[in-house]
Parts: structure tokens; C-alpha cells; sequence
């Protein structure tokens, strides 16, 4: 069993972020779009939904039309499959390989692979200059650029929104709380600065630890869980506290592939 989760490079035409979405049934488990980002994240489970939605987002937009604080490299920016039990990494690096080889053959675009050889901030600092593509064209796709296409462990991607904090502000916190379980980014979003982050290693530094960390340093104005959270993690955190942390049980994994399941069965 694999989940997918697919960055887009596009979050402001909901309309159309939207029609993608339907196309993909049972498979489509969430969707979060955010237009200063000017990035979606769609959570799949399993392989096929990730081509469907792959080759529409390459049809539908172009990455030369692309802005947003978001670093990004391709229309079809991240890639990463994910095993859930009881699936094995094994099945992960798999899925990511013949992911990369559809995606270079049938759709041209160049693919990067991360995971056990190198990491996704490797490639962001290397690409196209010390690293070529492992599969497909050695030159960007002139339309939808490059694929990152992965294979990792579960993390949780959250944000903080900070209140009247400076970019040098949100950037120093970001600094500060950078590990090997976080990594964080301080960026300008709108009339907010944010902290950015992927929690790597979220059952060792989750939701509370870094909301707490970084409100020693500055208000923050709300938290914002993009995509889904591991129903262990969210084990670790306070009832009393979800609202204000922006989990839940239904933001769970577990939570949207035992509705994905139930909805699936009700039209056999």
C-alpha cells in the first residue's frame, strides 16, 4: 500500500487544480493549494492515480509562466512515494522507478531520483549543474521543466504563519530550528512572513515541538498543516490543542484511506 504525494507547480486556478482532482476517484485523498506558493499538494494512494494526474498537470500548465516563493523545478515539482503497512520501502523505490522511466519515455520530461542515493535538497543545490537527470532528456523540458521523483519515509509538511515578524526574522528562525528532523525555510507569503518546514522524523520533533520552539521567539498567527498527518503523530499531540496545531483525525492518513476504502466498496 503506497501513499503519493504530488507538488504541483500551480496553486491559484482552483478550477482547474479542482477538475484534476475529480478525474482521480477513490485514489484522490486531499488536496492543499496555497496561490503565494503558487503550489498544490495532491495526496494519492497507490500508483495509478500519480500518472493521471501527472500527465493532465503537464497538458494543462506551463512552468514558464510560473511565480511564487516556492523553490520549484518543474510544473511536476516532487514525486515522493511513500510505503504504509504493509507495503516495504522496497515498494517505494520501485513505484519511484517506474514512475521516472513513465514519466521520461512517455511524457519527455527529465527525472531526478531521491531517496537512499541522494536527497531532495541535494538535487535543489545541483541540478542541471554538477547532476545530470537519471532518466530522460539532460535539458528541462521547455514547458514543464523537471521531476523530482522520490522514494522517503512519512513526514509531515506544516507551516507557521508569523504575526508582524520581518523576512530576516522568519529566515533566523528558520535557521535556528533546522535538524536533522526539520528542515525549514523562512519566506515572505503575501503580507506574512512563514516558516516553512518538513518534519522528517515527526514522531521525534512533530506538530507541538516546533510551534513551540518558534513561539519563544515571535507571535505566530496560525498554523497550517498542508496534506496529511500520520495517525501516530497526531497520537502524540493533545486533544486541546488540535485546533489550534490544525490536526485532526480526519486530517489522518489512516483517516482518508479507511473513507477512500468504504466509498470504493459501496459501488462494488
Amino acid at each position: 500500500m503506497l501513499e503519493c504525494v504530488i507538488n504541483i507547480s500551480e496553486g491559484k486556478d482552483l478550477a482547474k487544480l479542482g477538475a484534476m482532482a475529480t478525474v482521480l476517484g477513490h485514489d484522490f485523498l486531499d488536496l492543499h493549494s496555497d496561490g503565494d506558493h503558487n503550489r498544490s499538494v495532491f495526496t494519492l494512494y497507490g500508483t495509478q492515480a500519480a500518472r493521471v494526474l501527472v500527465r493532465n498537470a503537464i497538458a494543462t500548465f506551463d512552468i514558464r509562466h510560473h511565480s511564487g516563493v516556492h523553490p520549484r523545478y518543474g510544473i511536476v515539482d516532487v514525486v515522493p512515494f511513500v510505503a504504509l503497512e504493509p507495503s516495504t520501502f522496497d515498494d517505494a523505490i520501485k513505484a519511484r522507478d517506474e514512475f521516472a522511466q513513465f514519466a521520461a519515455t512517455e511524457l519527455g520530461v527529465p527525472c531526478f531520483l531521491y531517496g537512499p542515493e541522494r536527497t531532495l535538497p541535494y538535487i535543489r543545490a545541483h541540478a542541471f549543474n554538477d547532476l545530470l537527470p537519471d532518466h530522460g532528456p539532460q535539458l528541462p523540458h521547455p514547458a514543464a521543466g523537471s521531476i523530482c521523483v522520490g522514494a522517503r519515509p512519512l513526514l509531515v509538511a506544516y507551516n507557521l504563519w508569523l504575526k508582524d515578524a520581518p523576512l530576516e526574522v522568519a529566515k533566523k528562525i528558520s535557521a535556528s530550528i533546522r535538524s536533522e528532523s526539520v528542515r525549514a525555510l523562512g519566506m515572505q507569503v503575501g503580507r506574512y512572513t512563514q516558516v516553512s518546514m518538513n518534519l522528517i522524523a515527526p514522531h521525534l520533533v512533530g506538530p507541538t515541538d516546533v510551534y513551540d520552539e518558534v513561539a519563544k521567539h515571535v507571535e505566530i498567527e496560525r498554523a497550517e498543516l498542508v496534506g496529511l498527518i500520520p495517525s501516530r503523530v497526531l497520537a502524540t499531540i493533545a486533544r486541546s490543542r488540535w485546533i489550534q496545531l490544525d490536526v485532526g483525525s480526519e486530517k489522518t492518513i489512516e483517516w482518508r484511506i479507511a473513507a477512500r476504502n468504504r466509498a470504493a466498496q459501496s459501488l462494488k
